[in-house]
């Protein structure tokens, strides 16, 4: 795939467009959302509690104490979100599964009514044109397979593995596209190692039992996948560009290699050259005698995959700091000190680096080649909401986001990287896990009171991307 500066050219029905960036044909233009973030329904039709259920009513984990019992609604309301996607042109739309409205008890008997709703909205996507793509995992674990352990333990990646053959058994004939996890990383390490995430558990033991048995669980049920006959398996990580703060500091490179193997390596390896970097061997060996890894794990997580889904926000720099204490979401990183960001930052406080987005689809492509890539998120926060004068939600700061973003995507391409997608975070502003409903990443705007839908200035900027198949040749900034 190769992407071209375009000269002038018309749309259909429509006036000629000055040169700009264009994607490659068929680059595939899509939305992203996650279960628990939108649904609501948390009690209807059989679904069984979540950690996030749990996490949620525990005081001060989540703002305010916002739980996603009802947040978008989506669970009633999918047909008019569906309609929302058409009028922005989405070729496609990544959602994710419940795995709680499945299989309540996570590895007992499934729920045929959890499945129902997302039959209806498999139909109601390719009625209207529009390609699903299933995400299985995204963060919300039965809260009975907590109690068994969870990720700590193998019978969770056991479980997985069965449950994803329940959803394929129930969508397999319409859904071509599958993912097994949503950023392992953030399970692994902020659910239970730094605790900030459900099911808010501090323990590096646990946190790296967990990386290992979500690897395992996605192998297994990649493999259960291909036994089935899926047509498109991946994986989505959020890989980090890190960098050492001075590049000429082998203190600084040493430190970036470290947080690298934790954020990257230790996930990226073994899904592709089969086995654990031998540095984070010795570094988890430094909390576990590694007895969960058994001979043939890495060989099962090593299954073949077709696509690997690339979460990315804001890069990391890093230095060494000699004294420094360990950051709790990344185990064993003493000694070295994370920059605070510099320079613009998003709602959330995440620096904004567009170039670190090109510069990781580099890496991955250089060290990991032979996959396609699809960009699965990318997206910021900020607090626009509707004018009172006009109703509209201008925010162009985010439209300046994905606009530079979307750049580095194009850059990527024009230097060799296999990306055949982008998906925005996120269609709907949401339940954002432990900031509740405090930030919003939405291009179309909730009120949570009334569940109003309002498509702000960067949906409709998305949209016109989206028919022109690129960028205008400037960028929002420069008028």
């Amino acid at each position: 795939m190769t992407a071209t500066v375009t000269s002038e050219t018309a749309e259909p029905g429509g006036a000629p467009q000055s040169s700009g960036l264009t994607f490659p044909d068929g680059f595939v233009w899509g939305a992203a959302t996650a279960s628990y973030q939108i649904e609501g329904a948390a009690r209807e039709d059989g679904r069984g509690p979540s950690i996030w259920d749990t996490f949620s009513r525990t005081p001060g984990k989540v703002f305010a104490g916002h739980t996603g019992d009802v947040a978008c609604d989506h669970y009633h309301r999918y047909r008019d979100d569906v309609a929302l996607m058409v009028e922005l042109g989405l070729a496609s739309y990544r959602f994710s599964i419940s795995w709680p409205r499945v299989r309540p008890d996570g590895a007992g008997p499934v729920n045929h009514r959890g499945l129902d709703f997302y039959d209806r909205l498999t139909d109601e996507l390719i009625g209207n044109g529009i390609d699903p793509v299933v995400t299985l995992y995204h963060w919300d674990l039965p809260q009975t397979l907590q109690d068994r352990g969870g990720w700590t333990v193998r019978e969770t990646a056991e479980a997985f593995a069965e449950y994803a053959q329940s959803v394929y058994a129930r969508l397999g004939d319409r859904v071509r596209t599958w993912t097994t996890l949503n950023e392992p990383w953030c399970s692994a390490y902020l659910g239970y190692a730094s605790g900030v995430h459900a099911p808010g558990i501090q323990d590096p033991v646990s946190a790296f039992k967990a990386v290992h048995h979500l690897l395992l669980g996605h192998g297994l049920a990649a493999r259960a996948l291909r036994d089935a006959g899926a047509q498109t398996i991946g994986i989505t990580l959020n890989p980090s560009s890190v960098l050492p703060l001075d590049q000429e500091s082998a203190a600084d490179q040493d430190a970036a290699r470290i947080i690298d193997g934790l954020q990257n390596r230790i996930f990226l390896d073994p899904l592709f050259h089969g086995r654990y970097p031998a540095d984070m061997l010795e570094h988890m060996a430094r909390f576990t005698d590694l007895a969960h890894i058994r001979e043939g794990d890495e060989a099962i997580i090593n299954a073949p995959i077709d696509v690997l889904g690339v979460n990315f926000y804001t890069p990391t720099y890093v230095s060494a700091k000699p004294g420094q204490a360990a950051a709790l979401d990344n185990p064993g990183s003493e000694g070295i000190a994370f920059r605070k960001p510099v320079g613009p930052v998003t709602d959330i406080g995440w620096q904004i680096e567009p170039a670190g987005l090109t510069r990781l689809l580099e890496r991955l492509h250089k060290d990991y080649p032979g996959t396609p890539m699809m960009i699965t998120e990318n997206g910021a926060a900020y607090p626009e909401g509707p004018d009172p004068a006009t109703g509209r939600v201008p925010d162009t700061a985010r439209i300046e986001y994905l606009d530079g973003h979307l750049r580095a995507c194009h850059d990527a391409i024009s230097r060799g990287v296999d990306l055949r997608g982008y998906f925005v975070w996120s269609l709907l502003d949401n339940f954002e896990w432990a900031e509740g409903y405090a930030k919003r990443f939405g291009v179309v705007h909730v009120d949570y009171t009334t569940q109003e839908r309002v498509p702000k200035d960067s949906a409709l900027w998305y949209r016109d991307v989206i028919r022109r198949n690129g960028l205008d040749d400037r960028s929002p900034t420069e008028g």
